[in-house]
């Protein structure tokens, strides 16, 4: 590999390292701190309220598949955090509490999806090459920012909107849904990644992703960028 191209992967490294810690960092440590207010100090004595990055990453979730994706120069990154410990006992209502626990997260990446478009404004006034690549990080900021929070929503446990749903249900119907947990990852690879694989072969265009995630980021990025004055 020549210098130039060690050079164009560094820099590509970097436009994307600095937007994804952060958005996985305050997303885990908003779900800790608000366990933390609702009664619940496990996370917290376990140093997950922080904004220190290397509390919350999963070398394999956040490092690993999301630099082997963009290597094989994936349309969408994906990865995953270590999941902040919550004990329900110690809450005062469990299935309201957790909904907004869960609610917490996706909450923080859309503000920060917000703050990272005014930021925007400040590029101007910085040097060329600086200004560039810190416009880079702030667009990708957006983006990744947005799809953690589209994504997270999905109403399927274990994500946060499936935790959401749990506590919307009645009880009877939240009970054999939360169960769905165990195989929510398994479901989540089979819709995003086999579905098309499979759909392709069969010469049908089917992509959960781009309706259920890709869709909406479009039209959220949109209003975050006109809401920000861009």
């Amino acid at each position: 590999m020549t210098s130039m191209n060690v050079a164009g992967l560094l820099y590509q490294v970097s436009i994307w390292v600095f937007p994804v810690l952060l958005a996985v960092t305050f997303h885990e440590a908003a779900h800790g701190f608000a366990a933390w207010r609702l009664g619940d100090p496990t996370a917290y004595r376990r140093g997950r309220v922080t904004i220190n990055p290397l509390r919350h990453v999963d070398p394999f979730g956040t490092i690993l598949l999301p630099g082997l994706l963009l290597l094989l120069g994936s349309p969408f990154l994906f990865g995953y955090a270590k999941p902040v410990p919550v004990d329900y006992r110690n809450l005062a209502n469990p299935r309201r509490d957790m909904m907004w626990i869960a609610a917490a997260g996706p909450a923080v990446n859309v503000a920060l999806a917000y703050v990272s478009a005014l930021v925007f404004h400040l590029v101007p006034l910085l040097p060329g090459p600086f200004g560039g690549w810190l416009a880079q990080n702030l667009f990708r900021s957006v983006l990744i920012n947005l799809v953690l929070a589209v994504f997270n929503l999905l109403p399927l446990p274990p994500l946060d909107g499936g935790r959401i749903a749990v506590g919307l249900l009645p009880l009877r119907l939240a009970r054999p849904f939360a169960r769905l947990e165990r195989h929510g990852l398994m479901i989540l690879v089979l819709l995003i990644f086999l579905l098309p694989l499979l759909a392709g072969q069969l010469g049908l265009r089917i992509d959960p992703f781009q309706w259920l995630v890709a869709g909406p980021v479009d039209v959220l990025s949109d209003m975050v960028f006109k809401l920000a004055g861009l």
